[in-house]
């Protein structure tokens, strides 16, 4: 039996204080939650927010990561930084990763294997453009995203491997897939995780949606077969919001 993850991915929001202010409601209200939670704020508001999860049932994870340990990369931020704040998941090729900032499979697959070499879970995202979409390739890309995205990944590591489906079309846009929509999408890529792993995997493995989810649409979608969570954006800002879906019955 799988068990629902419900992630929060605050984006480029919250100052330390505004993070701090909404890890202690979330803290507050989840306690009594009987899913698996987890909050990524910015990297900024990492070791503020660490302190205030720790040692609760709410993880701690970041929004991305470089594909190398340590070295001259600018800017980026390492595996080993994240480990040394308490980050225990890294949320990995979001479409705004792949789409704004050109972020490609290949590359995507080495910070995957990178996080999993140092024991962290990675939330692996997937999901088509609305022209794809529209193409009738949503399957297509799918599949391509995750076999590419879990090339080389030990059937041994998939208990750190969280699948994340979203349809880029439906990403802050308001509109959401069909709970239908989602969970076809859902069970075509346990289908692709079958094929590489096994049943068994297949079975096993947590494929959340993200897009547009909202207190209002959160048990609808949670309620068909394949879907085992979300990865939230805008409704992850305000307890008032995430709270609700976190809690769904």
């Amino acid at each position: 039996m799988r068990n629902y993850y419900i992630a929060g991915n605050w984006k480029m929001h919250k100052t330390r204080s505004e993070a701090a202010d909404l890890a202690r409601a979330l803290v507050s209200s989840l306690k009594d939650g009987k899913h698996k939670y987890l909050v990524a704020p910015s990297f900024t508001a990492l070791e503020t927010v660490g302190a205030l999860v720790k040692g609760t049932n709410i993880r701690l994870g970041a929004q991305n990561m470089a594909a190398e340990e340590q070295g001259a990369h600018t800017g980026e931020v390492s595996v080993l930084q994240l480990k040394d704040l308490g980050v225990q998941t890294v949320i990995l090729g979001h479409s705004e990763r792949r789409h704004v900032y050109k972020e490609d499979d290949a590359l995507i697959n080495r910070k995957v294997k990178l996080a999993l070499k140092h024991g962290l879970e990675a939330i692996l995202c997937i999901g088509e453009l609305l022209e794809e979409r529209e193409a009738g390739k949503a399957e297509q890309v799918c599949e391509t995203q995750t076999v590419k995205g879990l090339e080389g990944v030990a059937a041994s590591d998939l208990a750190n491997i969280v699948i994340a489906y979203e349809p880029v079309w439906a990403i802050g846009t308001g509109k959401t897939a069909t709970p239908e929509d989602a969970d076809a999408i859902h069970a075509y890529v346990r289908k692709v995780v079958g094929k590489l792993y096994g049943a068994d995997a297949a079975e096993k493995i947590i494929i959340q949606y993200g897009g547009s989810v909202k207190p209002e649409n959160a048990s609808l979608l949670m309620a068909k077969e394949n879907i085992d969570g979300a990865l939230v954006g805008g409704a992850a800002l305000k307890a008032e919001t995430f709270v609700p879906i976190a809690l769904f019955a």
